[in-house]
């Protein structure tokens, strides 16, 4: 037989996995270039204030001369001096608590997934462009610093600012960028706007919120499954499925592969993939399917949580932070299983799992999130055994 008439399916070698969508150093990058370095730094400086504390600020440079004034001035400690201390010793890596910042100089390079891991707490990284590359850019108009060899670097251009006596743009930056609508154009002096447009731009890049209920436990307390449970007219996994679509365009019911057909009609499931590991499996499942969105995650054992509570984490997320929870009027620690969690928390609750921790509010009380008191406390309280299930089903039937 002819072997090239024969179909044979396609052999895969690794598992097909949708994944975060990072660049060379974060999910919010620009890399800023046209200007030397110094100009690059100062407007940095000039930026932070403006977009700090509300968002978290990282910035990508290379080390520069002892003699560079403003590298001296902000780190006179820099890398490439101790560096050689470090390698000359023996040493592989050197962690200093500098009190006010933490200092880890390495010798070993840093590969392309090093690198996001190592900004992943961030929610923006500014990256000298004259050294490094970001998938999105703002360039400076500046003839101290011509762009002709590094058009190459402009793959996606979304802000032009004009050094001081600059009107307009070179010949060669406005062809190569005129396949596409000309980005914003700001003087660099006015840091004001600049700042916004970074807000802004920030703001357009926030994740969608998804959905997640959570009913993939054994209910062993309760001796019966807790999502088909009945305080309202609708079971618990239909009525906190029904909470969340008011804010959420796509809602999931997580589950083990064993539930699958008990989920009532008109549920969309999410089979759990991380086994055995409780909430934490359901949340890791949910970002394993989709690592670019934010999960609103409820668990189905809240009968007295409301919209209003809902409503009130919705209003006040904070994308900028690993997650947005509910403080827990119990013990005054994060609630996990009524949060928000972004796609940065996926990389930090897979270290915790790598560590032997599969409880998700550790995680949450380890990383950097939004906190939140809740309008109504009461309603974080969850329902657990047959005798707590009576007593709410009384209080609610008032």
């Amino acid at each position: 037989m002819d072997s090239l008439s024969t179909s044979t399916p396609k052999r895969t070698k690794h598992a097909t996995l949708a994944r975060p969508d990072v660049g060379e150093f974060g999910r919010h990058e620009l890399a800023i270039l046209g200007a030397p370095c110094a100009d690059i730094q100062a407007l940095v400086a000039r930026l932070l204030p403006h977009l700090a504390p509300q968002l978290r600020v990282a910035y990508v440079d290379a080390d520069h001369a002892a003699s560079d004034a403003i590298t001296a001035e902000a780190a006179p400690e820099t890398a490439l001096r101790l560096l050689p201390y470090v390698a000359e010793n023996g040493l592989s890596a050197e962690l200093i608590d500098k009190i006010s910042h933490r200092q880890l100089n390495l010798t070993r390079a840093l590969d392309k997934f090093s690198q996001p891991e190592l900004l992943a707490h961030e929610s923006v990284v500014l990256v000298n462009g004259n050294h490094f590359r970001a998938r999105q850019q703002v360039v400076i108009v500046d003839p101290r610093k011509p762009l002709d060899k590094k058009l190459d670097r402009l793959t996606d251009v979304r802000l032009i600012l004009l050094a001081e006596g600059q009107t307009d743009l070179p010949a060669g930056l406005a062809e190569h960028l005129s396949a596409a609508p000309l980005p914003p154009v700001l003087p660099l002096a006015d840091t004001g706007k600049i700042a916004a447009f970074i807000q802004q731009w920030y703001l357009l890049a926030v994740p969608v919120l998804r959905g997640l209920v959570l009913a993939g436990g054994r209910s062993e307390r309760m001796q019966t499954d807790k999502g088909a449970l009945h305080y309202h007219e609708l079971d618990q996994r239909q009525h906190t499925a029904a909470l969340l679509e008011e804010f959420c365009p796509d809602v999931r019911v997580s589950v083990r592969p064993d539930q699958l057909a008990d989920l009532p009609v008109g549920l969309t499931p999410l089979p759990d993939t991380f086994l055995g590991l409780g909430p934490l499996g359901g949340v890791l499942s949910a970002f394993q399917a989709d690592p670019n969105a934010a999960w609103l995650v409820l668990a189905c054992d809240l009968p007295f949580l409301n919209r209003a509570t809902l409503e009130f984490l919705v209003t006040n997320r904070r994308p900028a932070r690993a997650a947005t929870a509910l403080r827990s009027p119990w013990d005054e620690f994060p609630e996990p299983l009524v949060t928000i969690w972004e796609p940065r928390s996926y990389g930090q609750l897979l270290r915790f799992l790598g560590m032997g921790y599969s409880c998700p509010r550790k995680a949450l009380i380890n990383s950097d999130i939004e906190l939140l008191n809740p309008p109504a406390p009461e309603e974080l309280r969850n329902v657990n055994t047959p005798e707590e299930r009576a007593q709410a089903q009384r209080e609610l039937i008032r």
